[in-house]
């Protein structure tokens, strides 16, 4: 394979600017990384409006999994669309749609009848899982994890608690919710050394929240991220989610796994939950999910459903969304996806260990799949986050033809399509290689 990274004209060139320039006057401000003003892409390769080319090492924030316009993603799409757009929502039937619902019930973890609501997004999943455990055990209160994120709308944003601008000026949320520490091993809440904590970090839960918070008869749910998204890409030891398990089944409480952006493959399981051996109740699924088609799912058992019009939407389980959603399953599975996540993503795990041993400032290297990141600190011994320094080595990437993301306060997340091999990570980490080497100079 060539080298993919192709920089014409330094960026942003003139083509993106008058976007960009556009993009500040008329779309309403959110979160805006880089300048890059992609104008098509393929695979793993993204190109700009003025004729530069990147490494895709974002892949949509993790929706791109098989690949930015794969084909036969691209003529699902298109066959739906030359028969159906939309009819008339959730309040008819479609024959895609139920064989997504089938598909879903099938491929996620439980060995029990179920059903799914479709959505537009992660947050939409997220705000039907929140009525759907309410509705079933009639209980009203929430145990969320501190770091995690859940999504924007207000009742997922009761959950979110990764950055403090996702909730700034919107006291109050939705009322109920508690946040315990997740199991964070690299910076642990409890000051405790790696393996000799005992899973403190969920045991709280019973032996401190349900002893003067919160009553756990009183609990519908426990929502967890099975690998930290938003929050750092921290993956927590598998004893902490059987822990926040084996609570739940204690309680009568239900466990709600929150896969938006560790599912679909992108951890070298189709769901992350799998890598700890604990199955949840509910199961929430977006991004990925449609390979760019806006869709969102919430997978629960059959016996919980909702009465009819207790919760519903105009465009969940769009039919142009399901099309996508049915191909990205037969590519993930005619192409041994899950096989190469696994594969490469430990490679590039390697690679980044690499440069972690070249770069003081790398002080963490984590990851499952190809879910990986790094942190990175001031001084490895006291780990103060340096936040400049990794928004400094993003940009130095972008301008060399490699696309990141951030995440948590000082980490840099991994996240290329599932279909990329060893010589596209070996190109992404020299670009990495020089933004480190640049940076210390």
């Amino acid at each position: 394979m060539g080298r993919i990274a192709n920089i014409r004209v330094e960026p942003p060139g003139p083509g993106a600017r008058e976007v960009i320039a556009q993009d500040d006057k008329y779309v309403a401000t959110s979160t805006k990384t880089s300048p890059v003003v992609a104008a098509h892409a393929e695979g793993g390769k993204v190109t700009d409006v003025d004729g530069n080319t990147y490494l895709d090492f974002m892949s949509g924030i993790s929706v791109m999994n098989v690949g930015h316009s794969h084909p036969r993603v691209v003529r699902a799409v298109q066959e739906q669309a030359e028969k159906l757009f939309h009819f008339a929502g959730t309040d008819f039937y479609y024959e895609a749609q139920t064989k997504l619902a089938r598909k879903l019930s099938e491929i996620t973890p439980g060995n029990w009848e179920k059903k799914v609501f479709f959505s537009n997004s992660g947050t939409e999943a997220v705000e039907a899982a929140l009525k759907l455990t309410r509705w079933y055990t009639r209980r009203k209160q929430y145990i969320g994890f501190i770091g995690c994120f859940h999504g924007r709308t207000m009742g997922s944003l009761s959950l979110t608690s990764s950055k403090l601008s996702q909730r700034r000026r919107f006291f109050p949320t939705v009322p109920g919710v508690q946040h315990v520490p997740y199991a964070d091993c690299y910076r642990c809440p409890y000051k405790q050394e790696k393996g000799s904590c005992g899973t403190q970090c969920a045991k709280v839960i019973e032996e401190v929240y349900f002893n003067s918070l919160v009553p756990p008869e009183e609990v519908a749910a426990i929502f967890l991220e099975p690998v930290l998204g938003e929050g750092g890409y921290i993956v927590p030891p598998a004893s902490f989610v059987k822990e926040v398990s084996r609570i739940c089944k204690s309680y009568g409480i239900l466990l709600v796994d929150d896969e938006v952006q560790a599912g679909m493959g992108r951890t070298g399981r189709m769901w992350a939950i799998e890598h700890y051996d604990v199955t949840p109740d509910i199961i929430c699924s977006a991004k990925a999910l449609g390979s760019g088609v806006p869709i969102g799912a919430t997978i629960f058992p059959r016996h919980m459903d909702f009465e009819p019009g207790a919760h519903s939407n105009t465009f969940g389980g769009n039919l142009l969304a399901c099309a996508s959603s049915l191909a990205t399953f037969e590519v993930i599975e005619s192409e041994g996806l899950l096989e190469n996540a696994a594969k490469i993503g430990s490679y590039l795990n390697k690679r980044l260990t690499e440069l972690q041993d070249r770069h003081e400032v790398i002080g963490d290297v984590r990851g499952l799949g190809l879910m990986q990141a790094t942190e990175l600190v001031k001084d490895r011994k006291s780990k103060e986050p340096a936040v400049q320094e990794r928004n400094k080595v993003i940009e130095l990437c972008y301008k060399r033809g490699l696309i990141l993301l951030p995440a948590g306060r000082s980490a840099i997340r991994y996240i290329p399509p599932l279909i990329v091999d060893s010589d596209f990570i070996d190109e992404g980490i020299d670009i990495l290689d020089s933004a480190f080497r640049d940076l210390e100079k």
